[in-house]
């Protein structure tokens, strides 16, 4: 298969019979941007750590190298392809709008004209999802937060993240996008493991409602889940399946399963590599429909610049801190992205 690219169009042109047809592309990308915090002291997060006074010597400086880097990487991430920026990208570990708002004014990503939709979160550290778009691509019609009710065993209230939904036309298209960052394994993961069934089960009560108003509704979710695409929250909750063989109207279609089983991962640790940034889909966005948006391909978006070049991590995420010694890297997830195409005239 030869492929050309012009702007949000690709020429694929078949082997067999030289057959050609053209596609339009979209591109969908989600990013854990990890820690990515102001240099202000919020009293009511606990934040004090990410300040210039705080452990890491969170200041002015190191915050501008961060804005710099993430934007360098959302600004390539399937540009191989579509010589363009990502039409939507999901974020997750950003500390407010403010520095969303700086994301995408600066001079890496200032001329994609991007939307921003976010809502502050309950998590006690003050991290937040958000939803950037292409104000020529994507017209959001609703948004709502859901909250994840979360409880200790001593009944008190486990602050975390809510789930951000935002529906709109991508193109002329109804699309409904949900935008997570489910609960960590920080304690160990089986002790955690209900927290992340408690994400699964609100996610899947969003998207049985939105099918309820709408069944014809094509949803994609993504985010950290901080769980892998085998896991149960994945295969039992949402009953996501990674292959398009079996896939009924009850299962949702998740296209990085294939990718974990070939060992790829989107963050590494302790010599194991993980892929908790994930999309999931609903039925409908996989079905070869050429008058309509359908999935074409997901991936790994792990350039070298983005990577340990040597030592004991080589190969791992290039972070912008080792504990609390700067590196002045990116994050310590890789981004993914998938591609959603229709066929044109």
């Amino acid at each position: 298969m030869r492929l050309l690219t012009l702007p949000f169009l690709l020429i694929l042109t078949t082997i067999l019979g030289q057959n050609k047809k053209t596609f339009k592309v979209r591109t969908i990308a989600f990013y854990n941007v990890e820690n990515l915090f102001d240099i202000q002291n919020d009293s009511l997060i606990f934040d004090d750590e990410r300040t210039p006074k705080g452990n890491y010597q969170w200041t002015y400086e190191r915050y501008h190298q961060k804005i710099n880097n993430i934007t360098r990487v959302l600004a390539e991430i399937g540009k191989e392809t579509t010589t363009s920026a990502p039409d939507v990208i999901g974020l997750c570990e950003v500390e407010n709008l403010e520095v969303v708002e700086d994301l995408v004014g600066h001079e890496n990503l200032r001329q994609q004209g991007y939307g921003i939709i976010h809502f502050d979160s309950p998590d006690e550290r003050g991290i937040d999802v958000a939803l950037l778009f292409k104000k020529e691509a994507f017209l959001p019609t609703s948004f709502k937060s859901h909250r994840l009710l979360l409880f200790n065993e001593d009944g008190y209230r486990n602050y975390t993240r809510d789930q951000l939904v935002v529906g709109g036309f991508l193109d002329d298209e109804k699309l409904y996008f949900i935008v997570n960052h489910w609960p960590s394994r920080s304690g160990g993961e089986s002790r955690s493991k209900p927290n992340r069934i408690k994400a699964a089960q609100l996610n899947k009560r969003i998207i049985d409602s939105l099918q309820k108003l709408d069944y014809t509704a094509k949803i994609i979710s993504m985010g950290d889940l901080n769980d892998d695409p085998i896991d149960d929250s994945l295969h039992r909750v949402l009953k996501t399946k990674g292959k398009l063989k079996g896939l009924d109207s009850l299962s949702l279609f998740n296209p990085m399963e294939r990718l974990h089983k070939k060992g790829m991962g989107s963050l590494a640790y302790r010599d194991r590599w993980n892929l908790f940034d994930q999309f999931v889909l609903t039925p409908n966005l996989v079905i070869d429909e050429d008058d309509t948006y359908s999935f074409w391909k997901a991936g790994i978006f792990a350039p070298a610049y983005l990577k340990n070049s040597d030592g004991k991590y080589k190969g791992y995420p290039y972070r912008a801190f080792v504990g609390t010694t700067y590196q002045g890297g990116y994050s310590d997830h890789f981004p993914v992205y998938l591609f959603l195409i229709k066929e044109v005239e």
